[in-house]
């Protein structure tokens, strides 16, 4: 494995027989990885990724799981937690298809578009990183934390201030 944290798979080095890969970030990687994913820190990253080719066809099935321990700041009380995310992910490639392909039948509104390869190579720690980038919450907040809005105005003077309520007093 690479420091850049990558492990790109040769399509035509992919066979009928299930393999399985083991992917655990080391300490430098982990830096990456929050960098990437733009958190506060990753303290762990592990994945197992199994893959399969069709033999009769182009198409290659790649599923697995990734775990990941995520420190994130709550929005509610600025709080640094750490959360941890477990993925379950099933994808189909087909190494034939191209982005114009893809088009057509998003627009003919196909369902389940397998995934295009890119320049002949599967990284499966991107996919595992995506398959956690997904999973990560917009506005994060710990375990019972919940926003309670409190206005700073009283009820009665925000209701004598209505400008359409002068509006109705001058109606009469």
């Amino acid at each position: 494995m690479q420091k850049n944290f990558s492990y790109s798979l040769a399509v035509d080095d992919i066979s009928a027989a299930e393999r399985t890969y083991k992917i655990k970030a080391d300490a430098e990687q982990l830096k990456l990885i929050a960098e990437i994913l733009k958190v506060s820190e990753v303290k762990e990253f592990a994945s197992e990724i199994k893959t399969r080719r069709h033999s009769k066809s182009n198409l290659i099935d790649v599923w697995g799981n990734v775990g990941a321990v995520i420190t994130r700041q709550s929005v509610i009380s600025l709080e640094n937690f750490d959360k941890k995310y477990q993925v379950d992910f099933n994808l189909q490639f087909d190494t034939m298809l191209t982005e114009n392909q893809v088009r057509e039948m998003e627009e003919d509104g196909v369902d389940n578009i397998p995934d295009v390869v890119m320049n002949g190579q599967i990284d499966l720690c991107h996919l595992a990183m995506e398959q956690i980038a997904l999973e990560l919450e917009d506005y994060p907040r710990q375990e019972g934390e919940e926003f309670v809005f409190v206005s700073e105005f009283k009820e009665d003077d925000t209701a004598r201030e209505n400008p359409f309520k002068i509006l109705e007093k001058l109606k009469k």
